[in-house]
């Protein structure tokens, strides 16, 4: 478990450093962003991915690490919109955007860590195809409750779906860094 926090926490600080470094540059614009616009994102990035992965052609030269980086920080976007909602055009400064971050941070990593120790790493043993086809799996759950307007029956909602897709992302990203 040392070893995958380790390479989680790796992952997490380069994510993050792109969410700071974009956030300078462009300040919290996507606060003007919907959850379902973020989860339409996030649905684009993954299934450039699974499409890549398919084909063996990437004409657009974006990585697949940058892809997943980008769904991690769209997780991260979309849990800040549930839990902090914006009105129209109202911004966050960088800094109390990146309180929040932190904050979601702290809780993917107790829940990959509390997973983890369940599921006895087994995403190790994943392939990359098949964490993004999970991830795509995901969104197409999260789109449904959104179409349902929040409602659920038997699920556990979006937030858990955006915290196991920014897992999923974290893991595939350790996997194509050859650290597995």
């Amino acid at each position: 478990m040392d070893r995958t926090l380790s390479q989680y926490t790796n992952v997490m600080n380069s994510c993050r450093e792109i969410f700071e470094k974009k956030s300078i540059d462009y300040g919290t614009s996507w606060r003007i962003l919907r959850t379902s616009s973020l989860t339409d994102q996030i649905f684009i990035k993954a299934q450039r991915i699974r499409t890549i992965q398919e084909t063996g052609e990437n004409k657009v030269g974006e990585s697949f690490e940058d892809a997943f980086q980008a769904i991690v920080n769209y997780c991260i976007m979309a849990l800040i919109q549930l839990r902090y909602p914006a009105d129209f055009n109202e911004s966050l400064s960088p800094t109390q955007a990146l309180i929040f971050y932190k904050e979601i941070e702290e809780e993917a990593t107790n829940l990959m860590k509390r997973k983890n120790h369940d599921y006895g790493e087994a995403w190790r043993d994943m392939r990359v195809s098949s964490l993004t086809d999970l991830i795509l799996t995901k969104v197409l759950r999260i789109k449904q409750i959104e179409d349902n307007r929040g409602k659920t029956i038997a699920s556990e909602g979006v937030e858990g779906n955006y915290f196991d897709m920014l897992n999923y992302s974290v893991f595939a990203l350790i996997h194509l860094g050859g650290e597995c």
